[in-house]
């Protein structure tokens, strides 16, 4: 099946392999991934719109080329690896019980986002709204409070020290 520059709405991808594949001038509208890997998936100027991931390796993938235009997407336990996020307005967006690992949150509107249960070890989050959004039980995330915006963001006791990370404190 041919991807680029295709329309796809309310189509349900279950156990594809689109490692490599173009999304290039794409338009995934109201569509679900299960079991997917879309590793290195090339998405310049790819719609991607209410569409949702269960349990998808998602790998390499730069979602800063898409359309941004209405973009939104749901995560849940999906693995993530080295993808960027950066300029989006993601707002709303959630990524529930997923790793999220070595991936980049710059000028990002992640406000009233859903990130519980999510472990963001090296991924890294700057100029960023995280106003409204929830870290609850999530793990291993270094946000700086002088670069991002954390206006009424809640948090779970435990990971706390992650909004610490930059500060030069010794905790013992």
């Amino acid at each position: 099946m041919e991807f680029q520059g295709g329309e796809f709405e309310l189509k349900v991808f279950c156990d594809e392999n689109f490692i490599n594949k173009s999304f290039k001038n794409s338009s995934f509208i109201n569509c679900q991934f299960k079991n997917c890997n879309l590793s290195n998936v090339i998405l310049k100027n790819t719609r991607i719109q209410n569409c949702v991931f269960d349990n998808c390796k998602i790998m390499g993938v730069n979602f800063s080329e898409c359309n941004k235009l209405l973009i939104g997407f749901i995560f849940r336990e999906c693995l993530i690896l080295m993808t960027f996020f950066s300029d989006l307005n993601l707002r709303n967006c959630i990524f529930e019980k997923c790793q999220v690992f070595e991936c980049d949150f710059y000028n990002t509107n992640l406000s009233y986002g859903n990130f519980e249960d999510s472990d963001f070890k090296d991924s890294k989050f700057s100029n960023s709204n995280l106003s409204f959004a929830s870290f609850k039980n999530a793990v291993n995330y270094s946000i700086d409070p002088n670069k991002n915006i954390i206006k009424k963001t809640k948090f779970s006791i435990s990971g706390v020290l992650g909004l610490l990370d930059n500060v030069d404190l010794k905790i013992e």
